[in-house]
């Protein structure tokens, strides 16, 4: 049976965001035992970096659960969160006393084609991706 290159998990809770970071490190970590170039180190941390702040935000911020989605790709890695909520994220000047703010401007710093599809039924996914 081939690896499943795409992860999907479903989100809840206080622990949601460290629960994706250990999720997609296992997936990413399982493709390259299984012949798959490995995601170098920097892409690497680039994209746990990015997938808590999009999984953190959507549980805060949207009053339920998020459906995570990791795709490897042969030039990076795509994710996708999908929350109940219609809001999009609305860039805040960033707290250096560590009150947030910083994580919109993470994700469109550091991923690029970062984009936000709403769906006719609602809610809304963002997408980003992370080049090798």
């Amino acid at each position: 049976m081939p690896l499943q290159l795409i992860l999907h998990l479903d989100l809840h809770g206080r622990s949601a965001a460290a629960r994706a970071r250990r999720a997609t490190r296992a997936h990413i970590a399982a493709a390259a035992a299984s012949g798959r170039e490995p995601l170098p180190p920097l892409a690497m941390d680039t994209a746990l970096l990015l997938i808590s702040e999009l999984v953190t935000n959507a549980v805060r911020h949207t009053g339920g659960g998020c459906l995570l989605e990791v795709r490897l790709t042969s030039d990076g890695i795509d994710i996708e969160v999908t929350d109940t909520s219609d809001a999009e994220p609305e860039p805040r000047r960033p707290d250096r006393r560590g009150e947030g703010g910083w994580g919109w401007h993470l994700v469109n710093r550091l991923g690029t084609d970062v984009g936000i599809r709403h769906h006719a039924a609602g809610g809304k996914t963002i997408g980003v991706r992370v080049p090798r």
